[in-house]
């Protein structure tokens, strides 16, 4: 394709989306009374539902008044610029979902919720899927994610679709998170100069606004609990192989996962209960169906007493004094809630994967993402990674203005699978991520799970440096491929920060029950106030 038939069909795109977008402002015209009388700011799913199950309000209007919020503060107002597309379709899907509910009756927790899913996630409906890259646009996917199948099971509303670091952050060494040039740069409505974090930024951003009720990021490293840690969100990084990867944009499938992300655990308990399951395109999933619970069943407000759960202090000690003292200030809930703390100086081996990990996810990057075009871009203009760094150089001026492709560039240069590096690194990993890593830990001190400061909070922007992310939390889960919650710890000068709660495999029941026992006796999160900036002084 020539570089005038490319910008014609961007256009093309872009006019479609407005046209969608016109046509909604038409229908949100209808739900002023509805505003009038139902604020859907920081509801939750059980409140929704509660709602529309006592006729308060349905689906339609739900959509409507969601649709009101984005137009007033995504694409006006503070311009979060957090939603890359909407679904023209949300409306129709709502209407018929409201006439299901007065026949059927409700299909569980999640009839009628509109959700939010990142722009990586594939759908074969009017929406894109382009994992914020110029090259994916106009090529649909012959068909659903299998996690989008679930939630459209699950009775959601597929609402639209939400920004990210291109190519979920794996392009190049030196990016700048919550930036992809399909959607710009995603803004934080704790800071609106600060960062997002990535690469779910634009699924982060979102749900601290209450553009929606739930929302859908993926991780491979950090990609959801670190953007959750600093919007004031629940995380939930579940363990590899719970949830499909079939028809997420891949960059390794040792560590890929999707996951909730949401204003409270319960949210998230009800999105991972829906999400989760067995899929024959996914057979890291062949134990899914087997492992999985209905997560909502599980919470409980004492679910910390007696739990014993190790302080990983190498991680406070990375902190800054001031994130450090704030999260310290937090153990005494746990305490308080019958938990016994244990120090652990830090997680065993965590320093000897380091090297390792980039070495798997560029093999696995090269592998799976050739695999993906073929499977789910066919009439993609790139076929293969090798196609996608040509054309991101042909279209330097939009694709590359701020950093480079070095990522993808040394991907390119690795072997297949088979490769004795690879192999070596994978084993690496899983062996000191694992075995010598977080389960070393839980079983030497009979531990229930490990605790952490998430990361940081939020950073400037930076075009010309990239992030300044600091330490984390999150690279023992994401190599181990082990679940990961992060939950609203409080507040540094204005911006959130998260506790982290990691376990062993396929330990996500207990993980929710514990987490949300902290959640409700803590009761950190606050909503936004899109400030232009905070005093940091």
């Amino acid at each position: 394709m020539n570089r005038r038939n490319f910008v014609e069909r961007v256009a093309l795109t872009a006019g479609s989306a407005l046209a969608a977008a016109n046509s909604h402002a038409g229908e949100m015209a209808g739900s002023a009374a509805t505003s009038a009388r139902f604020d859907v700011t920081e509801k939750t799913v059980a409140q929704l539902q509660a709602a529309m199950q006592a006729g308060t309000i349905n689906a339609q209007q739900l959509v409507q008044l969601y649709l009101a919020r984005i137009a007033a503060l995504d694409k006006a107002g503070p311009k979060l610029n957090s939603i890359i597309e909407l679904n023209p379709e949300a409306l129709a899907i709502a209407k018929a979902l409201d006439a299901e509910r007065k026949t059927k009756g409700a299909r569980g927790p999640l009839h009628g919720i509109p959700v939010l899913i990142k722009d990586n996630i594939a759908t074969a409906d009017a929406m894109q899927t382009t994992a914020g890259s110029l090259a994916l646009v106009g090529a649909k996917p012959p068909r659903d994610a299998f996690l989008v199948t679930q939630l459209r099971n699950a009775g959601a509303v597929i609402l639209g679709k939400t920004n990210l670091s291109e190519w979920a952050n794996m392009r190049s060494t030196r990016s700048t998170s919550g930036w992809s040039a399909r959607g710009g740069l995603t803004r934080n409505p704790y800071a609106l100069d600060r960062n997002t974090s990535g690469s779910s930024s634009g699924s982060g951003s979102s749900m601290a606004a209450s553009l929606a009720a739930i929302a859908v990021g993926t991780e491979t490293d950090g990609s959801i609990t670190s953007p959750c840690s600093l919007a004031g969100l629940v995380g939930i990084k579940p363990t590899v192989g719970l949830v499909s990867r079939a028809g997420v944009v891949p960059i390794a499938h040792s560590q890929d996962t999707a996951g909730p992300m949401t204003r409270t655990v319960a949210d998230a308990a009800a999105l991972l209960t829906a999400l989760a399951g067995t899929d024959p395109r996914d057979s890291a999933t062949a134990l899914a169906d087997q492992k999985k619970a209905d997560y909502t069943q599980v919470l409980d407000r004492n679910a910390l007493k007696g739990k014993r759960l190790g302080v990983v202090r190498n991680q406070w000690a990375a902190s800054s004094d001031i994130v450090a003292a704030a999260i310290e200030s937090q153990l005494a809930v746990l305490l308080g809630q019958g938990a016994t703390l244990i120090d652990v100086p830090e997680v065993p081996n965590a320093t000897k994967y380091g090297d390792s990990e980039m070495t798997v996810l560029l093999y696995e990057l090269k592998a799976d993402l050739n695999a993906y075009l073929t499977e789910y871009a066919p009439t993609a203009q790139v076929k293969t990674l090798a196609d996608l760094i040509a054309f991101n150089q042909d279209h330097r001026s939009q694709e590359m203005g701020y950093f480079g492709q070095e990522h993808f560039i040394n991907a390119q240069s690795k072997g297949d699978l088979n490769t004795q590096e690879y192999k070596d690194a994978l084993a690496n990993n899983h062996r000191y991520a694992r075995a010598e890593g977080i389960d070393k830990v839980l079983q030497e001190h009979k531990l229930d799970a490990l605790i952490a400061p998430t990361g940081g909070t939020a950073w400037l922007t930076d075009f010309i440096n990239g992030d300044a992310s600091g330490s984390s939390f999150t690279s023992p889960a994401a190599v181990a491929g082990y679940p990961h919650i992060t939950v609203p710890a409080g507040m540094v000068r204005g911006l959130p920060v998260g506790l982290s709660f990691v376990g062993t495999a396929w330990t996500e029941s207990a993980l929710i029950a514990m987490a949300y026992a902290y959640e409700q006796a803590s009761l950190q999160r606050k909503a936004p106030t899109y400030p232009k900036s905070v005093n940091m002084t």
